[in-house]
C-alpha cells in the first residue's frame, strides 16, 4: 500500500507542477516570468515537504487527502467550478504579464508570498489537528468531532487557510485580474460549507451540538 501510495502521490506532485507551469507560462510566451516561478516556489515546496512528513507518519492520511472524488452531487459541482476558476486565473495571470496589462509592485507580491507561507502553516496545522481531514465531503468510520484547537474558533479552518491561499495567490502572480477572478471562488466556500455542515449535521454524531458552540464558519465576528 505505501508504495502504490508513494506514486500515487508523485504523480499526482509532477502532475500538478506540470499543468501549473503549462497555465502560466504558455499564456506568457515566456519563462522570465519570475513572479510565477517564485509562486511555484512558495507552492510546491511545502507541498513535497507535507507530502513526505504524511508519507511517514500518517499514510492514511494523505490517501484521504489525495482522493479528490466527491460523492455528493452539489459539492461535484462546485469543484467543478472551482476549477474552472484556477485555470482562468493562471491563465489571466500569464497574459497579463505577456501584455503588461498591469503589473504589481514587486513589495506587494512579496507580502503576498510571506502570507501565502503562513496561510500554508495554517494549513498544516488543521492537518496536524484533525486526523479525518479528507478533501472530500463524507463521514468516516468511527469518525469524531474535533473542537480544539483552530477548530475552537472557526468551524472550518482548513477553508480559511484555503482562503488565505487563494487570495494571495494571484498577487504572487502579480495579477489583480487574477485576483478579482479568486473573489468568485468565495461564494463557491460558502456553497460547500453549507453542504458540508448539513451532512454532518445529519451523519456525524455531536456535530450539531458543537456548531452552538463554535458560533463562526471561516472568519472569526463575521461568518
Amino acid at each position: 500500500m505505501t508504495k502504490r501510495l508513494f506514486i500515487q502521490a508523485i504523480t499526482k506532485y509532477l502532475s500538478g507542477l506540470a499543468l501549473v507551469g503549462c497555465l502560466l507560462f504558455v499564456p506568457a510566451r515566456t519563462l522570465c516570468y519570475w513572479q510565477a516561478w517564485l509562486f511555484i516556489l512558495v507552492l510546491f515546496v511545502p507541498m513535497l515537504l507535507t507530502g513526505m512528513i504524511l508519507m511517514l507518519r500518517n499514510p492514511e492520511l494523505l490517501r484521504r487527502r489525495l482522493d479528490a472524488k466527491e460523492r455528493e452531487s452539489e459539492q461535484k459541482t462546485v469543484v467543478a467550478l472551482g476549477a474552472l476558476i484556477f485555470v482562468a486565473m493562471f491563465v489571466t495571470a500569464g497574459l497579463n504579464f505577456r501584455y503588461a496589462w498591469c503589473i504589481l509592485p514587486d513589495s506587494i507580491v512579496i507580502v503576498a508570498a510571506i502570507v501565502f507561507l503562513l496561510g500554508y502553516v495554517m494549513y498544516a496545522e488543521v492537518m496536524r489537528e484533525n486526523v479525518w481531514l479528507s478533501r472530500t465531503v463524507e463521514v468516516q468510520e468511527h469518525q469524531l468531532v474535533v473542537d480544539t484547537g483552530l477548530y475552537g474558533i472557526v468551524r472550518h479552518p482548513m477553508y480559511t487557510a484555503t482562503l488565505i491561499l487563494f487570495l494571495s495567490a494571484p498577487l504572487i502572480l502579480a495579477s489583480p485580474w487574477s485576483f478579482l477572478i479568486m473573489l468568485l471562488y468565495i461564494p463557491i466556500i460558502v456553497m460547500r460549507i453549507k453542504n458540508e455542515e448539513a451532512l454532518l449535521s445529519r451523519q456525524l454524531d455531536g456535530y450539531s451540538e458543537y456548531k452552538h458552540r463554535v458560533r463562526f464558519r471561516l472568519i472569526p465576528w463575521i461568518w
